[in-house]
C-alpha cells in the first residue's frame, strides 16, 4: 500500500506523477520527468523521488529541475516525510550531471540562469528539513554527483561510476561541488579530484568517505536504492524532531558562526586591539 501525497487520496499506480509540463525548449508536451511516492507500512515516513529521464540518463535539464525544485516545495511543508530518497528510474545511470545538450541551445545570459536554478537546487536540497538519502546504482558525474552531496547521506553501488568531472569539459562544478566536497573529504583531497576530474567508484568512494555505503550490485541493478531503504528504516524509529534539529544543528556548526561577536572578534584581532563583546 502506498500513501498518496495528495490528502485522502488513493491513485490507482504506485508511483505519482507531477502534472505533465509543456518543454518551452522543443515546444511539444512529455511524460513528467520524476515521480513521487511515499511509503506505507513499515516504511511509512519514507518517500522517495525517482528521477526517470531514460532518453538523456537523467540529465538535469529545465524541466527535471522545475519538476524536482516543485517536488520539493510540496513535500517540504509534509510532516509525515521522515526520510527523502533520491533514486534513479533508468538502469545504470543515478544521473548524468547537467544537461550539456541543452545548454548548448542557450544564450550566456540563459546559461548564467540555469546555473543559478541547479545551484539553487542543490541548495534547497541540503536544506530539506528532513534527513535525505542518495541512492547510487549507476554513473553519478559532475552535476549528478552535486545532487549526491547536497543530501545528507550517500549510498552506492560498488561498480557505481561517481566524479566532479567539469575540468574534462573546460568547466566547474557549478552548482555547490567546490563547496560541499571540501567539507566532505577536506580541502586537499577535493582539490585533487576537482583538478584531475578523476572518477571513482562506489567502493573507491567509500573508502575515501565521499559515501556512507557500498554494496555490491545485484541483477536488477538496484543494490544500492535497497540498502538506502534499510538505511531509512534505521532513521524511523528515532525522534522525528530531534533528528531534524540534529541535522540542523551539525549543518550549521560546519558554517561561520554567524554573530556580530564573531565579526567583531575578527576585526579585533585585524585592528589588534581588545575585542568589543556585546552578546549578539
Amino acid at each position: 500500500m502506498l500513501r498518496a501525497l495528495t490528502s485522502g487520496l488513493r491513485l490507482p499506480r504506485p508511483w505519482r506523477p507531477l502534472r505533465t509540463r509543456s518543454c518551452a525548449s522543443h515546444g511539444a508536451t512529455g511524460d513528467p520527468e520524476i515521480q513521487v511516492r511515499a511509503l506505507t507500512g513499515r516504511d511509512q515516513g519514507i518517500t522517495e523521488i525517482l528521477m526517470n529521464r531514460p532518453s538523456a540518463r537523467n540529465a538535469l535539464g529545465n524541466i527535471l529541475v522545475s519538476e524536482l525544485l516543485e517536488a520539493l516545495a510540496q513535500l517540504r511543508e509534509d510532516q509525515q516525510v521522515r526520510v527523502l530518497l533520491f533514486r534513479s528510474g533508468v538502469k545504470g545511470v543515478f544521473c548524468a550531471g547537467a544537461d550539456l545538450k541543452e545548454r548548448e541551445q542557450m544564450s550566456e545570459a540563459e546559461v548564467g540562469i540555469f546555473v543559478q536554478r541547479l545551484r539553487g537546487l542543490m541548495n534547497e536540497i541540503a536544506a530539506f528539513p528532513a534527513p535525505t538519502i542518495a541512492a547510487m546504482d549507476g554513473f553519478a558525474l559532475g552535476g549528478g554527483l552535486e545532487l549526491a552531496l547536497a543530501c545528507d547521506l550517500r549510498v552506492a553501488a560498488s561498480s557505481a561510476v561517481m566524479g566532479l568531472i567539469e575540468t574534462t569539459r573546460g568547466l566547474l562544478p557549478g552548482a555547490g561541488g567546490t563547496q560541499r566536497l571540501p567539507r566532505c573529504l577536506g580541502v586537499a583531497l577535493a582539490k585533487e579530484l576537482i583538478f584531475t576530474g578523476r572518477r571513482l567508484s562506489g567502493a573507491q568512494a567509500q573508502a575515501l568517505g565521499l559515501v556512507n555505503h557500498a554494496v555490491s550490485q545485484n541483477e536488477e541493478g538496484n543494490a544500492a536504492y535497497h540498502r538506502a531503504r534499510e538505511l531509512a528504516q534505521e532513521i524511523l524509529p528515532q525522534a522525528p524532531i530531534a533528528v531534524r534539529l540534529g541535522k540542523v544543528a551539525i549543518d550549521r556548526g560546519m558554517e561561520n558562526i554567524p554573530t556580530q561577536d564573531r565579526l567583531e572578534g575578527m576585526a579585533a584581532f585585524r585592528e589588534k586591539r581588545p575585542p568589543r563583546f556585546v552578546g549578539k
